[in-house]
């Protein structure tokens, strides 16, 4: 049976814990808006090289995660979210004091190899602290911490860039980070069952590290550098063989590092595939409306950022609201009802127009946010109740790894559809157009008009993505979270079977 299903939640730790999470999942976004201001005040000479700031983090986080199902189960909650949280400070406070761009990037770098367990920490004690049937309202509660934290970082970012230096990113957080630091050693208390026998096959994190780490870089560059570029071919390539013997590895071993034998669990597996197919248009769409806000629309990243705020908004207030309907209705419902939303408020974006209105953009954009948050969270809780107590965190370890890569995957693969077009549409544009017409002016409209026609396929292309994930979740059914069916799945004998509703 479930872990302290008798006792009352450790509300206290919680708590703790969602400070701590809350921080590291905002800083995760929060530097994006602020890169170009940090080449000036560094004078570092490319973007490219800025960009490490984002995806350096975004790499540390890829290559660590899926070690945290190994550090959940071996150490102590509470000492994990202490050093973690302690190593993200440290980070922190290097990155706001940094004197130089090799001191800032250390300290990203830092950061992140903090704060990459926190998420999968919260959620395992979110999920052996509530009884399955109330799940749905204590995932909708963590959502708030997933979802929003990173949301609301560009918003953020925009006004600190515009009226303040970008140190203060990192010098807001840092109090935080003390204070959640600080909680944890003095309330924090071990409310997790830690098996101190448990090894780890340091073979496997080799093969994870090249793996993961090869893919996030290979197509995170990908959309700079292009597909043809020896760099990102061969980490795409050394990425793929290496990920491929770890997946085999995790099969054959004992004790692997990630258990993939969750994927038996039908409803988990369905909700992962569900997941990864809409973290791909999700990720993409965040890169995509910017460009078109930015861009095309020609409006300042301050508003383009509080452009986004009241989709964060919607989010936040729907998160726990979802979490509830999800216990009273299960996954099916809402998922397709958030998919269709997602999928209407997609084919919207993807006919946007350089006179589209600011109060019809901003609209389109909370829509969408509103059918994401409907998703997510329903689908991940049905898929981890199906697993038993043992396997959450292989489970979570799994989920989060899977949206980070297929995040990254998918951001490449639409950037560089919209990097195609826009080129073809630019030279057909010019090719139609009377040369002794052609000044600066009319070439910048032009351009415009050609990178909105690259924008426009893209989201084209993400509402398809979209219309699978709709499909899919048509084969959603909720688990069975009964007694009996319980007893079942802890002993190992077979996977509960879903409900008829």
């Amino acid at each position: 049976m479930d872990v302290n299903l008798e006792k009352k939640p450790p509300y206290l730790m919680i708590a703790i814990l969602f400070v701590g999470a809350f921080v590291s999942f905002l800083n995760n976004s929060l530097l994006n808006v602020a890169l170009p201001s940090i080449m000036v005040d560094l004078n570092i000479e490319n973007y490219s090289t800025v960009q490490w700031l984002a995806t350096g983090y975004m790499l540390v986080s890829g290559v660590l995660i899926p070690a945290s199902a190994f550090l959940i189960t071996r150490f102590s909650n509470r000492s994990l979210f202490i050093t973690s949280m302690a190593i993200f400070t440290l980070g922190t406070a290097l990155a706001a004091f940094a004197p130089n761009f090799g001191v800032l990037i250390a300290g990203r770098m830092v950061q992140a190899a903090g704060s990459a367990v926190m998420g999968p920490l919260l959620m395992n004690i979110m999920l052996i602290s509530f009884p399955r049937e109330k799940r749905g309202t204590a995932m909708g509660i963590f959502g708030l911490v997933m979802i929003v934290a990173p949301a609301i970082g560009p918003t953020l970012s925009g006004y600190i860039v515009q009226h303040y230096d970008w140190r203060l990113l990192f010098e807001m957080i840092l109090p935080l980070a003390i204070i959640s630091l600080v909680l944890a050693i003095w309330k924090s208390k071990n409310v997790m069952e830690t098996n101190k026998n448990a090894t780890i096959d340091y073979l496997s994190v080799v093969l994870s590290t090249i793996g993961f780490g090869g893919l996030l870089y290979g197509f995170s560059s990908a959309s700079s550098d292009g597909w043809t570029d020896t760099l990102v071919l061969t980490s795409l390539i050394v990425g793929g063989i290496s990920l491929a013997i770890f997946i085999l590895r995790q099969l054959r071993i004992e004790e692997p590092l990630l258990d993939l034998h969750v994927y038996k669990y039908p409803m988990f597996a369905l909700a992962s595939v569900i997941s990864i197919v809409n973290a791909v248009a999700m990720f993409s769409g965040m890169i995509l409306t910017p460009a078109y806000v930015q861009s095309v629309r020609g409006i300042s990243p301050l508003d383009s950022g509080l452009m986004m705020l009241p989709g964060a908004i919607v989010m936040g207030i729907m998160s726990p609201i979802t979490g509830k309907l999800f216990d009273k209705f299960g996954p099916r419902l809402l998922s397709v009802i958030g998919l269709v939303i997602t999928a209407v408020s997609t084919y919207l974006l993807a006919h946007l127009q350089l006179d589209s209105t600011y109060f019809y953009i901003i609209m389109i954009y909370t829509l969408r946010m509103l059918g994401m948050s409907m998703v997510m969270m329903p689908i991940m809780t049905n898929g981890l109740n199906q697993l038993p107590t043992r396997l959450n965190p292989h489970g979570t370890a799994l989920n989060n790894t899977a949206q980070q890569v297929s995040g990254s995957i998918g951001t490449a693969i639409l950037v560089t559809i919209m990097n195609s077009v826009t080129k073809t549409e630019a030279e057909n544009l010019l090719s139609t157009a009377d040369p002794t017409t052609l000044t600066e002016a009319t070439q910048a409209v032009l351009g415009q008009q050609a990178l909105l026609a690259g924008i426009q396929y893209s989201f084209l292309v993400a509402f398809w993505i979209n219309i699978v994930a709709l499909l899919l979740a048509l084969f959603i059914k909720r688990v069975d979270v009964s007694k009996e069916a319980l007893q079942k799945i802890e002993a190992g004998k077979t996977a509960p079977r879903p409900a008829t509703n």
